[in-house]
């Protein structure tokens, strides 16, 4: 409704009140009349963030984090058709996690299906095709996980070290500063519904952009653009809370990086 029709309604029903009414009736118009300015309405995606919207994106990961974790579905698009999945729940509080990982090929090459629980610094791959044989060929016992360190560095990594990397980068202990929000290259992009939460949508200029729920603040999806790829890596999180998760016991784990013939073999 335009700001003219607004006012026009309002001033006819004040009308019809008992004077005594009035000065209740003058209080609801000034709050009516603040209601249906244009200004709202003028705002465009790409406008900067305000200071209050800078003090939430700088609270944001802090504030997700405090609430424990959430489940979670992260993609990374790869190469032509490659699409590499993670299907399962974070605990950002404890940066620990678990994961049903499915890497799509296209074409008539099948899914690769593996388990994944990550932490910081090291990542557990289970449901291996030819572990069994391959942990046998070399005189260990029949387990269900294979261990090694989560990769880092400049070297060559692998996108699902890339992906467990960026998911739990989404829990921090302190808040961000509000004025590196406000200094310029951070953006409103409007709203939008995920999985039927209505969210505000900001976006930097260096490259990321994360939607926040309207109602809570908490963090519900994160998406950048990796070097070389022309689709974004997105984390979309739900049912933020409390998580606990057990990651693999020692005896049920072989350590790669101890028998790197069993970690070829099974390719991790």
């Amino acid at each position: 409704m335009q700001g003219g029709r607004c006012r026009d309604a309002a001033l006819h029903t004040l009308a019809a009140m008992p004077r005594r009414l009035l000065a209740i009736a003058l209080v609801l118009l000034a709050v009516l009349l603040t209601g249906c300015t244009d200004d709202p309405a003028d705002r465009q995606p790409g406008d900067p963030v305000t200071a209050e919207e800078a003090e939430v994106l700088a609270g944001l990961l802090a504030g997700t984090a405090e609430t424990g974790g959430a489940d979670l579905v992260a993609t990374a698009p790869f190469g032509e058709d490659g699409l590499l999945t993670l299907t399962g729940e974070v605990d950002l509080a404890g940066a620990t996690g678990r994961a049903r990982a499915v890497t799509s090929y296209g074409g008539e090459q099948p899914d690769d299906v593996r388990t994944v629980f990550f932490t910081a610094d090291t990542v557990w791959f289970g449901d291996l095709a030819g572990l069994p044989a391959a942990l046998s060929a070399e005189g260990l016992p029949d387990v269900p996980f294979v261990r090694r360190p989560l990769a880092t560095g400049s070297e060559e990594v692998p996108l699902t070290d890339v992906l467990v990397r960026l998911v739990l980068n989404l829990g921090a202990d302190g808040t961000d500063d509000a004025a590196a929000f406000t200094a310029g290259g951070h953006t409103w992009q409007g709203q939008r519904s995920i999985d039927g939460r209505l969210a505000s949508v900001y976006a930097s200029d260096a490259g990321w952009s994360v939607a926040v729920d309207d109602g809570s603040g908490l963090l519900l999806q994160y998406a950048t653009r990796l070097p070389g790829q022309e689709d974004d890596v997105t984390v979309t999180l739900a049912d933020h809370g409390p998580r606990t998760i057990a990651l693999p016991e020692e005896g049920q784990t072989v350590d790669a990086v101890a028998h790197p013939a069993v970690a070829t073999a099974v390719g991790v």
